[in-house]
């Protein structure tokens, strides 16, 4: 294949093309299924070379857990902020590392021949353009939660790391925690009883309003229409930049698939299931109506299932109580009530008549089992180990893919006030063309996704 044509096949592909730069070329030609690549001939002793896209806060701190790994090096760094890249530079320098390619454009960094593997952790509504790109680049994958933007991004990065057999990890760490392991365990063991219901919630009483603030030039060494890509174009303010964007729809789905994107996992993973078959939403902006945000303050949503329903809560700026944890997972069985976060897991026991005597029957209980240590390393490692022996990660694309669908579908039917019903076989609405349209995306020219 020639260096036009393989330019021409990418260009096809996903249309990474133009928006300041010139067009990717790839350092290879595209991998079709089942060819291999130069990351799966990675022995044990082998150095893997990484490159970090978006040096934003979430960013530097997944290098800084990379790069404490033996055998692990950092060959670029991308951010379209020259002043976020910086800040990763110095994590580099202060590991004695080697110094890495600087860019503001993620494509300089895939056509790295000596690049193992891309750590995403870009805004949501670049994730799925630049995962597809580095899976053709041959390039394996850290990808930051939520996976996507949409639901049909999601299912085509899935697609993406069929085609090309690239391992992709899901920031979705919590996989990798053993509270959430444990507690899964329990709940799949029948302990619990028949379970009927499934909570999961985020109540951020730290979170108050998002001032208004004027639109303005971007900050020096920003390329702001860069940082847009295929989001529509908008002029610059400073509440749809860096972390504050994840409150607008633009470019994510606010705390529904920010926080989300993690306890819905968990209550997928425990109850063994991909998705809802509806889905319906209740909320709005109640705390703070007059404030900077888009996306919902306030926010319960309730999924349906075949056995069993599901409910999501969240509220930014409220009092939880002295014993209500600010975000987790509770499995409502007829023998007890499971509870898990980020600290440990308990089960409550159910007291309940069993007889016409009025005589109670008292399920056994479980004290909470705390779980102290940081397990976000171990998720890093376990995308390492998995670099190294091409065996599926803990938290998979698929993974990642499955846990959002319910997200987003709670976001659509906030949207649009009303249910949405949901082909869990086909990923597709049922019966509503509006709903529908709402789980793609129309990219901004040139960017486009295809696969």
């Amino acid at each position: 294949m020639t260096h036009q044509s393989r330019r021409n096949f990418l260009r096809q592909s996903i249309g990474i093309t133009g928006v300041g730069a010139s067009g990717y070329l790839a350092s290879s030609p595209p991998l079709r299924a089942g060819s291999p690549a130069h990351s799966d001939a990675l022995g044990a002793n082998d150095r893997i070379r990484v490159g970090l896209i978006g040096c934003g806060g979430r960013g530097r701190r997944l290098l800084e857990l990379f790069l404490k790994v033996d055998g692990v090096s950092c060959a670029a760094l991308c951010d379209v902020d020259d002043g976020q890249t910086g800040k990763a530079l110095r994590s580099i320098e202060a590991a004695n590392g080697p110094a890495p390619l600087q860019t503001r454009d993620f494509r300089r960094v895939l056509d790295l021949k000596e690049l193992d593997a891309v750590i995403v952790a870009t805004p949501d509504h670049w994730h799925a353009l630049q995962s597809v790109a580095a899976c053709q680049a041959g390039k394996d994958i850290y990808v930051e939660k939520p996976l996507s933007l949409t639901i049909q991004e999601g299912r085509t990065m899935v697609r993406a790391a069929r085609l090309y057999q690239r391992v992709v990890q899901v920031g979705t760490q919590q996989r990798s925690a053993p509270q959430f392991a444990q507690a899964v365990e329990y709940v799949k063991s029948g302990q619990l009883g028949r379970i009927r219901l499934v909570r999961t919630w985020a109540y951020l009483d730290w979170k108050g309003a998002t001032p208004k603030a004027p639109d303005g030039p971007p900050p020096a060494g920003v390329d702001y229409n860069l940082w847009l890509g295929p989001a529509r174009r908008q002029p610059f303010n400073p509440n749809r930049f860096h972390f504050t964007f994840r409150w607008y729809w633009d470019y994510s789905g606010g705390l529904m698939t920010d926080w989300g994107a993690h306890m819905v996992d968990i209550a997928n993973w425990g109850m063994g299931v991909k998705a809802p078959s509806a889905a319906f939403s209740a909320g709005g902006k109640f705390a703070y109506p007059d404030d900077a945000m888009e996306t919902p303050d306030t926010q319960q949503v309730t999924w349906a299932f075949p056995h069993f329903s599901m409910i999501w809560e969240h509220a930014l700026g409220v009092g939880r109580g002295p014993e209500a944890r600010e975000h987790g997972v509770a499995f409502h069985g007829e023998d007890g009530v499971l509870v898990v976060d980020r600290f440990g897991w308990e089960v409550f026991p159910e007291t309940r008549r069993i007889d016409s005597r009025r005589r109670t029957y008292k399920a056994a209980g479980l004290p909470r089992q705390r779980v102290g240590r940081d397990y976000a390393p171990d998720h890093v490692q376990n995308f390492l180990d998995c670099m190294r022996s091409r065996e599926t990660p803990v938290a998979d694309v698929e993974i990642g893919h499955n846990s959002v669908i319910a997200c987003h579908l709670g976001n659509i039917a906030q949207r649009l006030g009303r249910q949405v019903r949901w082909d869990v076989d086909k990923e597709q609405v049922i019966g509503d063309p509006e709903a529908e349209a709402m789980t793609g995306v129309n990219y901004r020219a040139p960017w486009k996704l295809a696969l």
